[in-house]
């Protein structure tokens, strides 16, 4: 999307909307869609309890030859198995890719359970928004290892395939979503960029890749955010023409404002941050007002000149720090309904300091 355009998307939003990071602690199906349906931009739940394929690297690898996993996601891709599966493989993606007849790299059953149910729930609602998610290309070549302990990113040939498999994924998933007759709001996961060099001259090249991947997405008509829950280089993620950029409060929302430069950019380009801002480490103490406030004061401190606090803070979107699979039941409908108090603390703030925020969602 042009400047303009995602400008207009997002203050299409609802004021502080809130939203899911993609996990959920759920067994059931049904409840877990129930929970993730429930926010202002309904997500597509992700419910690896018991389905180790459902984490998130698994997830975004499905199909790969040679994929192995273990009960706790982690990822192994068996080299021997590769190279046999490897030309069919990669003459099946490049096919797709050239076509844009991507309906065969849509998440499997095996993948992600939920997926189907969620099209039909997105179309039958008639959502003007959802949100879906997958790990993004640095975090799953990065964590991914091949037999012999190398990460996929330093495997040349199979590196490039799992890029290209994530390309695959993500537009079949938005064009999915476009059919269904919503505006997708595309999360890329990508946590493993805390190990982000800029000395490295192969971090510098996936860097570009994510960058071009974004670009891919929103020429498909998505949003496309990127989630980070840990501290990364944030000038380059900045400046990598995201419509969102996703991150965790307390760890992270003032080291991106210190970054003053690129977020003035950032803004300028119609762009604006989703907050996670209640922890999803149950053993922190906070408050929910404190913390709140805490948005108020950094924001306001760090806005760059011609960027107001009700205008920015009325576009910005709230979830939990990070995704909640590995919460209980209870802890992740706590935190959910932590997120709407916080969301009515953010609204009043705003309210306070400009009474004209677009109806309703001000109150």
């Amino acid at each position: 999307m042009s400047a303009s355009n995602i400008r207009r998307a997002v203050q299409l939003l609802p004021t502080c909307a809130t939203t899911g990071i993609g996990s959920l602690p759920h067994t059931q199906l049904e409840m877990g869609l129930q929970a993730a349906l429930a926010l202002d931009i309904p997500f597509l739940p992700q419910l690896p309890v018991g389905r180790p394929s459902e984490f998130m690297i698994p997830q975004a690898l499905d199909g790969l030859p040679g994929l192995r996993f273990d009960e706790e996601g982690m990822c192994t891709v068996d080299m021997e198995a590769w190279e046999a599966g490897r030309a069919d493989f990669q003459a099946r993606l490049e096919k797709a890719l050239s076509s844009g007849a991507l309906e065969a790299f849509e998440p499997s059953l095996e993948g992600c359970r939920a997926w189907r149910p969620f099209l039909w729930e997105v179309e039958n609602r008639k959502l003007a928004f959802a949100k879906a998610q997958l790990a993004g290309p640095f975090t799953v070549r990065s964590v991914a290892r091949t037999t012999d302990g190398r990460a996929t990113l330093d495997v040349p040939g199979l590196d490039e395939s799992i890029f290209r498999l994530v390309l695959a994924r993500t537009l079949a998933m938005v064009k999915a979503l476009r059919r269904a007759g919503t505006t997708p709001l595309f999360f890329l996961d990508e946590p493993g960029l805390f190990a982000f060099e800029r000395a490295n001259p192969r971090h510098l090249l996936a860097m570009q890749e994510l960058r071009l991947l974004v670009v891919a997405l929103q020429r498909e008509g998505a949003l496309v955010g990127v989630h980070c829950c840990g501290n990364t280089n944030w000038t380059s993620l900045l400046d990598a023409g995201l419509d969102v950029l996703s991150l965790d409060v307390r760890l992270s929302l003032d080291a991106v404002l210190e970054e003053s430069g690129a977020f003035a950019r950032f803004l300028d380009s119609g762009a604006t941050l989703s907050l996670g801002i209640i922890p999803t480490d149950l053993a922190s103490s906070y408050d929910v007002g404190e913390l709140v406030d805490a948005v108020e004061v950094s924001l306001k401190a760090a806005l760059p000149p011609g960027h107001s606090f009700p205008r920015v803070g009325s576009q910005v979107l709230l979830t939990p720090a990070c995704g909640l699979a590995m919460r209980s039941v209870v802890d992740a409908e706590r935190v959910l309904e932590q997120l709407k108090v916080a969301q009515r603390g953010l609204r009043t703030a705003l309210v306070a300091e400009l009474p004209t925020l677009r109806p309703p969602y001000a109150s």
